[in-house]
């Protein structure tokens, strides 16, 4: 049986009060439409971006085929300025390329040294910072990054979560983003934050049965659309054009909850990585038992973190 297929509500013209009192309480994703964010909207096009943007250098994705996959890494890191990506990505074929005439281009900004500092665009493009305007839905101090991302048309980027909530958004071109519940997480072949399942409009349900039991939430993104994906929802993001994107992460939890060394966005919560580093010693010592008292000691351990850790709210 097919996994359902829900849409993501659009509503317009949300103000502050209403999405924080009504809707973010419910931790689900939402288009919002008619948000202010200001000229980029109509300003951000490739001569603006290239002119504005400067010659400053970016490192990119390179990939010959427009599905990422960033477990088996199919794609290469590649530098170049930023005018040259924003051209390049813009084309369906290059006369310049890395790999191939038709290779797809994918940036996500990061710090200045990315092992310490947070992508912010305000820092990295102060030009552009004054034609955009980030929904202030949230208080500043909660602030965590802002990140540019440019796709070339038809790029897909791999179902992956993210610890923090964020805004994605879409400045200029067109997105198709497929969402699943965290509550699904057991359906999605996980490696680490990532799942393993790349095709997820034609899976291969015969290596990923249960993918088929994951319920999937999808929105179409035109220019000027934001959508807000809360923590721990995997998303998978097809560019249909290209198209400039900014995310905008903001901590929900007290910032002692969160990994000192993530500039990303998607190291797991300390408390979560303690959690699991203690798991991973209660089942090597569980393997020091003969096969049968482990698989019952395992199963009544399953038992015990359903009934102790499973929240009944999310059932």
């Amino acid at each position: 049986m097919a996994g359902q297929h829900l849409p993501v509500p659009r509503l317009q013209g949300v103000s502050q009060e209403q999405f924080m009192q009504h809707l973010y309480p419910q931790r689900k994703p939402v288009v919002l439409e008619g948000i202010d964010l200001g000229t980029c909207t109509s300003k951000w096009t490739v001569e603006y971006l290239s002119q504005v943007g400067g010659r400053k250098e970016v490192k990119i994705h390179v990939a010959a085929v427009p599905q990422m996959d960033f477990i088996s890494k199919n794609f290469v890191y590649r530098t170049l300025p930023f005018d040259k990506l924003v051209q390049r990505a813009a084309e369906e074929k290059h006369k310049e390329f890395f790999i191939s005439e038709d290779e797809k281009y994918y940036l996500r900004s990061l710090g200045e040294d990315p092992r310490k500092d947070v992508a912010d665009i305000r820092k990295q493009f102060p030009l552009l910072e004054e034609d955009i305007k980030f929904p202030k839905f949230f208080k500043e101090e909660q602030f965590f990054s802002s990140v540019f991302r440019i796709s070339s048309p038809g790029l897909q980027l791999w179902t992956h979560y993210d610890v923090m909530d964020n805004f994605l958004i879409q400045v200029t071109g067109k997105k198709r983003v497929v969402l699943f519940s965290p509550r699904d997480a057991q359906y999605l072949y996980l490696s680490g934050t990532k799942s393993e399942v790349l095709n997820i409009d034609d899976p291969d349900l015969a290596k990923y049965p249960l993918f088929s039991k994951a319920r999937r939430y999808e929105c179409s993104l035109n220019a000027g659309d934001v959508l807000f994906i809360p923590a721990l929802w995997f998303h998978n993001v097809i560019s249909e054009e290209f198209g400039v994107g900014v995310n905008v992460f903001w901590k929900h939890l007290p910032s002692e909850c969160y990994d000192k060394t993530d500039t990303y966005g998607n190291k797991d919560l300390t408390a979560a990585s303690r959690a699991a580093q203690i798991l991973d010693r209660a089942l090597k010592t569980l393997a020091e038992l003969p096969e049968e008292y482990r698989d019952f000691y395992a199963r009544r351990m399953v038992l015990h973190i359903q009934d102790k850790a499973y929240s009944k709210n999310f059932e």
